[in-house]
């Protein structure tokens, strides 16, 4: 494989784990509502036998810092919602009033605050795993070009430097955006 190609797929990769790692974090309760804690949660819909993302169902809105409203776009859906909010890892109950399903969110407890930033560094591990994986594969690949005298052992050297700068990057963004989670989560 061409080195260069090579060195986009592990950027790429690397890009992806980060980008998801940060969305995952999007979902993870800071006591303060948003619409982010709900809109990826997956609904299966028995009218439409299919699954689908909250955001592709209804309007989510925060009306104030302890509320989030849900309205759907099809009143059909209310229940498979309401019972997808229950399921969820998420611990919140909301309450059917009308045609829109209003989800108070409590204020989190020290312990429950503990529970929340052990999550977030739980989920930034993984996240540095992918990474990781993706450095392994590239050098793999750089490897098996040098073996197949595609690219020298120079460019070799160079190029897994490349790539672990790359990797050394993506990882500090990382504990950044975990740091910024845990100082979320943590703040009264």
């Amino acid at each position: 494989m061409d080195p260069e190609m090579t060195m986009l797929e592990c950027e790429d990769s690397m890009t992806k784990a980060v980008e998801f790692a940060i969305h995952e974090f999007a979902a993870v309760r800071t006591g303060k509502a948003s619409p982010g804690l709900v809109e990826g949660l997956d609904v299966h819909v028995h009218s439409y036998g299919s699954h689908m993302k909250l955001k592709q169902l209804a309007m989510i809105t925060t009306p104030d810092s302890r509320l989030i409203r849900i309205e759907p776009f099809d009143s059909a859906t209310l229940h498979d919602i309401d019972r997808a909010i229950r399921e969820s890892r998420l611990g919140l109950n909301g309450s059917i009033e009308g045609k829109v399903i209003r989800l108070p969110i409590p204020a989190l407890s020290q312990e429950r605050r503990e529970q929340m930033v052990k999550l977030v560094k739980q989920m930034g591990e993984e996240a540095k795993v992918r990474v990781r994986a993706a450095r392994r594969n590239a050098i793999e690949e750089l490897k098996k070009g040098e073996k197949d005298s595609i690219i020298t052992e120079d460019d070799l050297h160079r190029l897994e430097k490349e790539v672990q700068a790359m990797t050394d990057k993506k990882i500090a963004d990382l504990d950044q955006h975990m740091a910024s989670k845990e100082k979320e989560v943590l703040t009264v």
